[in-house]
């Protein structure tokens, strides 16, 4: 267990360029932020290898924890403000809630999610975080926990955590148009909070705010295309997971591989939920690993006797990426094949190899899903209406089916 400092000066002021100051609000609360693990979230991308398609897209993990939390502060007040009661305990549980909902995250967030380690998610991993925190700090994140699992009674808390209208999703909506430059996913956050409510124990939003919420979905939905699901940034994303898994097949072979000692531990056992929840170890272990862990044996393994993990490597460091083409339908098996067979002639690739090479995939953009946690509507009446149901633009109900598109990715 490691000691936890203790500073005097914990009221502190963070200066975020998409909201301003952010205050720290409460001494256990900095604490956290100042805790290793906390910490690591800084050399943890947000938006994976976006950067290689919108340059400015550098922002972490830490950023997007803070400016959660910042919201989350906001729709308190507002809720309180209305009538509804949240005790200071509650307010802090929700605040550590909020701001540890990602700490699960791996190295490039998303994008190696279930490539590092066997079937088991970020908000797993972030749980298991949560409770060894609780542990350190005497029990303190206790109804942070219970909030963040959605065991507490107070259903709104886990909704402001983890619904459709949370403020995670608002927050990196938010921020991710800022650092990428992309316009069209700036969402009235401030309109949005301030509509907020509670009716018989949920999360609400007042109808004066359905065209606040009209914009939030369909930038929702722009943000996917254009940034989240951009066809270059499924390229590159799709490069990272192959080198992942070739690393890992080369590993299981016992061939000799440079990687970070967290690292090595992920790439030659395959990490299940058993072994985070049996080992304590294996917590540990994911804490010292980050982007840089990643990087840093990529940039080694260009040289690798290896000629797929070589290849993949020189290619994703220097941003040769892989063409990727979409469609609206699935591709054939006759056109897969073709790509395979001049591929497989082109680089002299074994059938073993080429799947390192041609790979189909099926990308999913569904801006808002009326089978999970609903947006409800609190009518001027007091009826309780879902936003697709509430709302006069047509497009929302459209933007409740899922859009699929499937890609094509091979080298050129």
């Amino acid at each position: 267990m490691r000691p936890i400092l203790h500073r005097k000066n914990k009221k502190k002021l963070v200066n975020d360029p998409v909201y301003g100051f952010i205050a720290i609000p409460d001494d256990l609360i900095f604490d956290i932020i100042q805790h290793p693990y906390f910490q690591r979230l800084r050399r943890i991308s947000q938006l994976g290898l976006t950067n290689l398609v919108y340059p400015g897209a550098l922002h972490t993990r830490f950023h997007h924890a803070l400016g959660a939390m910042h919201l989350m502060t906001i729709a308190i007040a507002t809720i309180r403000r209305k009538g509804h009661e949240i005790t200071p305990e509650e307010e802090r549980g929700v605040l550590i809630a909020i701001l540890l909902h990602d700490i699960g995250h791996g190295p490039y967030s998303h994008t190696l999610e279930y490539d590092i380690v066997n079937k088991v998610s970020h908000e797993d991993i972030s749980s298991y975080f949560i409770e060894r925190l609780s542990k350190e700090f005497d029990g303190q994140l206790d109804l942070a926990l219970l909030i963040f699992k959605n065991k507490y009674h107070k259903n709104f808390l886990y909704q402001l955590v983890s619904s459709q209208l949370d403020m995670d999703r608002l927050d990196y909506l938010n921020r991710d148009s800022f650092y990428t430059g992309v316009s069209e996913g700036k969402i009235g956050s401030d309109r949005i909070i301030e509509m907020l409510n509670v009716h018989e124990g949920n999360l609400v939003l007042e109808e004066k705010g359905i065209y606040s919420i009209e914009k939030f979905i369909v930038a929702r939905r722009l943000m996917y295309w254009q940034v989240y699901l951009h066809k270059t940034v499924t390229a590159s994303e799709l490069m990272l997971i192959k080198i992942m898994q070739r690393a890992k097949e080369l590993s299981t072979h016992n061939v000799e591989l440079f990687a970070s000692p967290a690292f090595q531990f992920f790439l030659k056992n395959a990490i299940t939920k058993d072994d985070f929840q049996n080992n304590p170890e294996v917590l540990e272990q994911f804490a010292q690993m980050d982007d840089y862990d990643i990087l840093g044996a990529v940039k080694v393994w260009q040289n690798h006797s290896d000629k797929i993990l070589s290849f993949l490597c020189k290619r994703l460091i220097n941003r040769e990426l892989f063409k990727i083409e979409l469609s609206k339908e699935p591709f054939s098996v006759e056109r897969i094949q073709l790509e395979r067979e001049i591929i497989k002639a082109k680089f002299d690739l074994n059938d073993e190899e080429l799947s390192y090479f041609v790979y189909s995939e099926k990308r999913s953009n569904n801006a808002y899903n009326k089978k999970y946690q609903k947006i409800n509507i609190l009518m001027k009446n007091g009826e309780i209406i879902d936003i697709s149901k509430a709302s006069d633009n047509l497009n929302i109900s459209a933007l409740s089916q899922p859009v699929d598109k499937y890609c094509l990715c091979y080298p050129v």
